[in-house]
């Protein structure tokens, strides 16, 4: 099979407010900035609590500490949209970071190069998760095979 490879190009793009969340409860501006507690934000994007508190540890996102209550605002949780974007799209943490680390944090910084790498790097994981399930199907059709002969 032959390797695709994209030509790369040095044109910064950037992803902003992907995916699109619900920020804080329906109703007005002011009711969406309100701060949210751990639980709250967790359910919001389908996480757990200890993943953002792992987020944390890794200084992805610094909330609002009151004691042992953590508040996330409006702020905070973009940027845990842009974190789980970046996980979506294959990034380490360590990636993420680098690249929501800026002059304000509120965008991916992807470049065409960055684009290219990841797509080669996530065809060259397809390629291998393929191989796996031709592995595994060939060991699950030699159940049958061995069936029919005992």
């Amino acid at each position: 099979m032959a390797q695709s490879t994209i030509a790369p190009m040095p044109d910064p793009v950037t992803i902003r407010d992907a995916p699109r969340h619900r920020f804080g409860s329906p109703g007005g501006a002011g009711e969406r900035d309100l701060p949210m507690t751990i639980g709250e934000v967790a359910g919001e994007f389908g996480i757990t609590p200890r993943a953002l508190r792992f987020y944390e540890s890794k200084r992805l996102v610094a909330p609002q500490r009151e004691g042992a209550l953590r508040l996330y605002c409006r702020r905070d949780r973009e940027r845990i949209a842009l974190i789980l974007t970046g996980r979506r799209l294959g990034f380490t943490l360590a990636e993420i970071k680098r690249l929501v680390d800026g002059p304000d944090g509120s965008k991916l910084r992807l470049t065409r190069q960055t684009c290219v790498e990841q797509i080669n790097m996530l065809e060259r994981q397809k390629r291998g998760i393929e191989r796996a399930l031709d592995e595994l199907r060939h060991i699950y059709s030699s159940f049958y095979r061995k069936l029919g002969r005992g």
